[in-house]
């Protein structure tokens, strides 16, 4: 079952794996309150580029920004996961590091990439899901954190720390 949190999330103050952790622990502490003993998954992705998050774009122009500034470099992408069983203390949270190389990029290539996807729900502004090798060169690391949540670290974690049942 999903369940949006409500909370605000942290834009800026910490450092990129210190904000994508803390986001991701305010989610899920949001969420397990209204669900006790149920396991609860919170996450935050961002990209990081030299250090600066680029999170999600506010407009196409901003989109179109960040994927020239993207273009023929390599970023990380980040992402934040906290596990919690709720009206527990049971908890395990981490991040998880991809590198992503991107392709050169002109300015046809982000204008017509624009015009296929939505980026205005995506840090970083692409979809490495719907990419077919026009952005990203290689990838070092968890291709499924690039996509949004890393599936093989998240069932290791549940796997590990979470294999008591719930309390009564």
């Amino acid at each position: 079952m999903i369940r949006p949190s409500l909370v605000e999330e942290i834009a800026e103050g910490l450092a990129p794996r210190e904000l994508v952790l803390a986001n991701a622990e305010l989610k899920a502490a949001a969420v397990a309150a209204a669900f006790h003993g149920e396991l609860i998954l919170g996450a935050d992705t961002v990209v990081v580029l030299q250090g600066e998050v680029l999170g999600k774009p506010r407009d196409l122009q901003h989109a179109h920004a960040m994927l020239a500034r993207l273009g023929g470099r390599v970023h990380e992408v980040l992402t934040g996961v906290c596990l919690l069983r709720g009206g527990s203390t049971q908890r395990c949270s981490f991040v998880e590091s991809t590198r992503v190389a991107f392709r050169d990029l002109d300015e046809s290539a982000i204008i017509s990439y624009l015009a296929e996807i939505n980026p205005l729900d995506k840090a970083g502004s692409y979809a490495a899901q719907d990419d077919r090798g026009r952005l990203i060169e290689q990838i070092e690391g968890s291709l499924d954190n690039v996509i949004g949540l890393p599936v093989a670290r998240v069932m290791a974690a549940i796997t590990t720390h979470f294999t008591e049942p719930p309390a009564g």
